[in-house]
């Protein structure tokens, strides 16, 4: 029997305990534009030369730097001058807006929406419920009603969404051969950016986004070139309007959104649309069969309870709901990332 002596605590406590500074100090770098100053800069600079430019306090920058370096998000010269600082590979890459990778908008999201329901964690643990009400003093009867409670919270949670699929779109959307699915509807496809995916993938399919009004008309204006033909869109609540006919539907982040039921309501509606031989393609954060990973996928799935109605759910529990709706054939694939897929026909 082991005893408490084996466990390296303090050192795997302050690692947990550490975690959200860790994060406070990229989201405020980030925030702040430390590394889009120094993308644009021509060479290294100093921390008093970054805090006059950001207009911040010189030892408050200079610690924040300091930080950044100690987590490898920059690097640091020594000249007889002092420190002077540049951008890592992975911050041009990830953490500047203008990065071809960039999650800048991802970690504002986080910064200023997420970590702001997950004070109350808690309370949702007790209740069961996701925490809008507390948060934010709305009710969350209308669940994207809550979620898109203003226009600029809309637009950022649509600049959160593009940012994954950035990183993760090509692995969900390469799982399966998809190429014989040439008319697709992306349901709740949002500002588009998985649909960009599959078109350049699979450069003979159409792609048309299915979401609210109010998020197409922002997808044509700030994400969607006019000149792209192969993105269309079709306005409506996919619970109350009708969905067309197509070959394949996507369903990228929706169902973990929802409850048993409503995931019953959606697919089975899907499914009779869908054309014969057609299909649906779920993208979700899967959890081990006996749930004990991955991480991602259990933190995830508190986030669903903070958040939403939903949770993440195992390979079988979805392919129950699919089964249940009518489709078969159902194929699961682990892309080793974020998301993985998992494809069911009619």
């Amino acid at each position: 029997m082991s005893s408490t002596q084996d466990l390296d605590y303090p050192q795997t406590f302050f690692q947990y305990n550490h975690g959200f500074l860790v994060s406070k100090v990229m989201f405020t770098a980030c925030e702040l534009g430390v590394f889009d100053l120094l993308l644009e800069s021509e060479g290294p600079l100093s921390s008093d030369a970054i805090a006059e430019r950001l207009g911040t306090s010189a030892s408050g920058m200079e610690r924040l730097l300091d930080a950044c370096v100690g987590l490898k998000l920059l690097g640091v010269e020594m000249k007889s001058e002092g420190a002077f600082y540049r951008n890592t590979e992975f911050s041009n890459l990830y953490l500047t807006k203008s990065g071809p990778k960039s999650q800048y908008h991802h970690l504002m999201y986080y910064s200023k929406t997420v970590y702001f329901c997950w004070h109350y964690l808690t309370d949702a643990v007790r209740d069961g419920k996701n925490q809008y009400e507390r948060a934010f003093g709305i009710s969350s009867e209308d669940l994207f009603g809550a979620l898109y409670r203003s226009e600029k919270e809309m637009i950022k949670f649509m600049y959160f969404l593009n940012s994954f699929w950035s990183i993760c779109g090509r692995d969900v959307i390469a799982a399966f051969d998809l190429s014989p699915f040439t008319v697709i509807y992306d349901v709740g496809g949002c500002a588009g950016g998985l649909a960009q995916e599959c078109i350049s993938l699979y450069p003979n399919s159409t792609v048309t986004i299915y979401d609210l009004p109010k998020v197409v008309q922002v997808a044509k204006e700030r994400f969607v070139p006019p000149e792209e033909h192969r993105i269309t869109f079709h306005e409506g609540d996919f619970f109350k309007d009708p969905i067309p006919e197509a070959d394949l539907y996507i369903l990228a982040r929706i169902l973990h959104d929802w409850a048993d039921d409503k995931c019953m309501q959606l697919l089975a509606k899907i499914h009779k649309a869908c054309k014969a031989g057609g299909g649906v393609l779920l993208v979700e954060t899967l959890l081990n069969e006996d749930k004990t990973g991955p991480l991602d996928a259990q933190l995830f799935s508190l986030m669903m309870l903070v958040h939403t109605e939903g949770k993440e759910r195992t390979p079988t529990e979805y392919s129950k709901l699919l089964t249940a709706a009518g489709f078969r054939e159902i194929q699961v694939k682990k892309t080793g990332k974020f998301y993985d897929a998992i494809l069911g026909k009619k």
